[in-house]
Order: C-alpha cells, then sequence, then structure tokens
C-alpha cells in the first residue's frame, strides 16, 4: 500500500511538471509580435562607490523570423554622442555585430570573441544586449516551481550553444502567471557568479508585453548598470534598409 501511495505520488507530480524547455518558449512567445519598434532609453552607470553617471540612447529594432535587427545610438553626453551599435542576430549562428565610432569616423566588426566584453563602458555585454532566442540555448530538464520576491515562478537552467559566449550556464526566473522573465543569473567561464539581471516594469501594447526597466548587478565588481524605457513604440513601420551597416555613418 505505501509503495502503492508512493508511486501515485510520483506519478501525479510528473503529470503537472513542465521541461524547461516548454517555459522558454512560452516566455518566448509572449513578447513577439512586435513587428518594429522605437524607445528612447536611460542608461545608469553606478560605480563600486555608489556614484553615478547617465547615458540617454535610442533603439530601432526590426523584428524577423530569423533573428531581429537592431540599432542602438548614444544621444549623450557628449562623450559617447553618436556612438551607433548594430546588431543582426542569429539563430543558429553566431550574430553579427558592429561598432560606429564618431571620432574616428569608422565602424568596427565585433568579434565573435569579444561579445563578452562591456558594452559601452556598462554591466551589459555585447552578448547580452544580441539575440536571447530560446533556440540559442540549451535546456536542462524540467522547470523548477519556486519563489521569487513573493511571485510563483518557474526556474530553469540553460547553457549558450554558441562556443565563444562569456557564460558557462544561466539560471532564469519566469513568471508562472504571465510567463515574463523576472532573473537571469549568469556564470563565468570559471562556473562561478558574475551577473544578475532584474527586469521588471513590464507592459502591454498593442497586446505585446515589453519590459520597462533591466538593472544588471555585477558581482564580481560591485558595479551596477539600470536601463531603463522612456518612451516604447511598437509597430512603426521599420523596413531593413534601415538596418543596413551603411546607415552607422549617417
Amino acid at each position: 500500500m505505501r509503495k502503492l501511495i508512493l508511486t501515485t505520488l510520483l506519478t501525479a507530480n510528473s503529470l503537472f511538471a513542465i521541461e524547461s524547455l516548454e517555459v522558454a518558449k512560452k516566455s518566448d512567445s509572449m513578447t513577439k509580435g512586435f513587428e518594429s519598434s522605437i524607445a528612447q532609453m536611460e542608461m545608469i552607470l553606478i560605480n563600486a562607490n555608489g556614484e553615478q553617471s547617465i547615458r540617454d540612447l535610442a533603439m530601432k529594432t526590426l523584428e524577423g523570423e530569423r533573428g531581429d535587427k537592431s540599432i542602438s545610438t548614444f544621444l549623450s553626453p557628449a562623450d559617447v554622442k553618436g556612438t551607433k551599435t548594430l546588431t543582426h542576430e542569429h539563430i543558429n549562428q553566431d550574430d553579427d555585430q558592429w561598432l560606429y565610432l564618431p571620432a574616428l569616423k569608422r565602424v568596427k566588426r565585433i568579434a565573435s570573441s569579444n561579445k563578452s566584453g562591456s558594452f559601452m563602458g556598462s554591466e551589459f555585454s555585447y552578448e547580452d544586449i544580441g539575440n536571447q532566442n530560446y533556440q540559442k540555448f540549451t535546456y536542462r530538464g524540467e522547470a523548477k516551481e519556486v519563489m521569487l520576491n513573493n511571485i510563483p515562478c518557474y526556474q530553469s537552467e540553460r547553457v549558450p550553444n554558441e562556443s565563444n559566449s562569456g557564460y558557462t550556464k544561466e539560471i532564469v526566473w519566469v513568471d508562472k502567471t504571465n510567463f515574463l522573465v523576472q532573473q537571469i543569473e549568469y556564470y563565468d567561464r570559471k562556473q562561478e557568479l558574475l551577473k544578475t539581471a532584474k527586469f521588471s516594469d513590464h507592459k502591454q501594447l498593442q497586446g505585446i508585453w515589453r519590459v520597462g526597466k533591466i538593472e544588471m548587478k555585477n558581482h564580481q565588481n560591485d558595479k551596477s548598470t539600470i536601463l531603463t524605457w522612456k518612451e516604447d513604440k511598437i509597430k512603426v513601420g521599420l523596413t531593413p534598409k534601415e538596418f543596413n551597416r551603411r546607415v552607422l555613418k549617417q
């Protein structure tokens, strides 16, 4: 009888279990369908002493079945004004990224081996601003049901497929109710905790979920970067020609 009860409980648990990959697919689908977007953003850099510096930037994004395209342009302060980053995301290969430096009037291709480097002095890397499509990762086993800041979440572990990734694994927390990402922990090549990203201020635009704020905390240097969306518009009619390398110098 005891064995029968145990078997029944285990079977019931397996029926309600959900694979990490299925959680990732559902989460990915919640933010799809925006077609194209234009956003005005604020980036706050916070050093280990708590001192802050503020940067303003604009970002355009074009949604694509094989990967999105995006271009960010820094608007202020003067020392970074006009600096642009163009990203062409790919599902089955490394993303293509280029950096335009206005002082040199030069476009520089960012090598795959350098994408773990800091994005414009922030705690975000070039890899972080690239493709986060679920197909870029390998997911491990069943998702755990946990609480995060009083929010019921699915917790999953994923491994980047790219050989040049700066991370050996990532732990992802997804809200069980709306399947929106709440937090990601990033582990470095020594398998030590490097950074934690917290996602908040989610909102819906024309039925599409959009994140409003991301805080990236580096646990190894005690620095942080806060990225806030001040304005965000979707389905704005952008075209592929607006994401060509030639636009970087315009």
